[in-house]
């Protein structure tokens, strides 16, 4: 690869930050679909126009989801990425590997693709990046052969993710780990084999600090939490106000709920926790002092998404709190009640959150046999007129 060839690209390798074009040029130097990646990308550049055409159905046997179809609109002038299809590999939860078995799956990825990786993907998957058609499934044999399945791709169940939970993260209110493995195996088939409207996902966060963005981001949110008290330590308190903290102006103002109050001549911290809406903001900032209450377990919330048909969606709560021990069978349940109330109205492309904005969340509700909750209200009802429905009049 000289720099005559790609002068565009080369402009990105400038300045202090790493770039994707060095790494890709590194690769290039092994394999020639990555040279001619990058001399397609270059292209596009110049033309303002991405040359790839839609992916079309590619996958192994078995597997409906997992590859995503990637060809080159240019085959002729960039024969290296005539086909540059996508796998889509299952992560382990909380994306923990040892060495040995990242250097197994680059062994493999490095005989079978372009060697270049997206680890990871925007859903959390291992993203391989590009190759032919020939080459699916003989690799797809050598991930298996290794302990690695593919993930999910099309209008399935896409590939749970969750934080690190507490392996590492003392908020943890619940085993998020152990949550995202139970669902990946309990819902193989909606996983490989696209069978919904629309692409479906489930993301697990242990805390409400929900450091993989379940709210935002999925269809069925799963967020840790807690019912009781904030546990308080009123020395850490005192210690963190004799440390320089200002705790009526950096903790106790910036309540959102205004639940808290300080007395600087007791140093003494009282939350009034009937009005704690669990933002952890006191938390982060005191935690020494402060931690999560005891009676653990977690919020389910549906209907996250980014702006695709009706633009960008944030969860709502339908389960305030829900005991998160295993088999899980209270979540998978409800998971299943969601999915078949979706498949059976959804229209395609239709995400969940946009088909309860199109039926209403009582209708949802209804369906799901849940009870209402004011956490599900975004703002107060501006109708005064509520029509019952004749069996709920007695």
């Amino acid at each position: 690869m000289t720099e005559s060839e790609t002068p565009l690209l080369d402009e990105l390798e400038k300045g202090p930050w790493p770039s994707f074009v060095t790494e890709m040029k590194r690769a290039a130097k092994k394999k020639e679909s990555a040279h001619d990646l990058l001399r397609q990308l270059e292209r596009s550049y110049n033309d303002r126009i991405g040359h790839w055409k839609h992916g079309g159905i590619v996958g192994v046997r078995g597997y409906g989801g997992g590859v995503i179809g990637r060809y080159s609109d240019l085959p002729e002038e960039f024969p290296g990425v005539a086909e540059f299809h996508t796998l889509r590999v299952n992560m382990p939860s909380g994306w923990f590997y040892t060495t040995e078995k990242l250097r197994q799956l680059c062994d493999v990825w490095d005989k079978h693709g372009s060697g270049l990786t997206n680890l990871h993907g925007a859903t959390g998957d291992i993203i391989l990046l590009g190759a032919p058609t020939e080459a699916l499934q003989p690799c797809f044999d050598d991930l298996a052969e290794i302990g690695f399945d593919l993930g999910g791709s099309g209008s399935d169940m896409r590939t749970p993710s969750c934080c690190v939970g507490p392996a590492r993260c003392e908020y943890a209110c619940i085993d998020t780990l152990e949550v995202l493995y139970q669902i990946t195996m309990e819902f193989q088939d909606e996983l490989h084999r696209p069978m919904f409207p629309y692409k479906s996902k489930i993301k697990i966060s242990g805390c409400p600090n929900d450091c993989v963005a379940a709210i935002p981001r999925s269809d069925i949110a799963v967020v840790g939490t807690w019912r009781d008290n904030i546990q308080v330590d009123p020395a850490a308190v005192a210690a963190y106000a004799n440390d320089g903290i200002d705790i009526q102006e950096e903790v106790v103002d910036l309540c959102p709920t205004q639940c808290m109050h300080w007395d600087a001549s007791t140093k003494t911290l009282t939350i009034e926790d009937r009005e704690c809406n669990r933002c952890m903001h006191c938390i982060n900032l005191m935690p020494k002092a402060l931690a999560v209450g005891k009676e653990r377990g977690a919020t389910i919330l549906v209907g996250g998404k980014a702006p695709i048909v009706h633009g960008a969606l944030l969860s709502w709560v339908v389960v305030p709190f829900m005991k998160m021990e295993p088999p899980y069978d209270e979540f998978k349940d409800l998971v299943r009640r969601i999915w078949e109330w979706w498949d059976e109205n959804g229209k395609m492309r239709e995400r969940l959150g946009e088909l309860i904005n199109r039926m209403g969340m009582r209708a949802f509700l209804k369906a799901m046999n849940l009870p209402p909750s004011p956490a599900m209200i975004r703002a107060p009802r501006a109708n005064p007129y509520y029509f019952w429905d004749p069996e709920e009049v007695k």
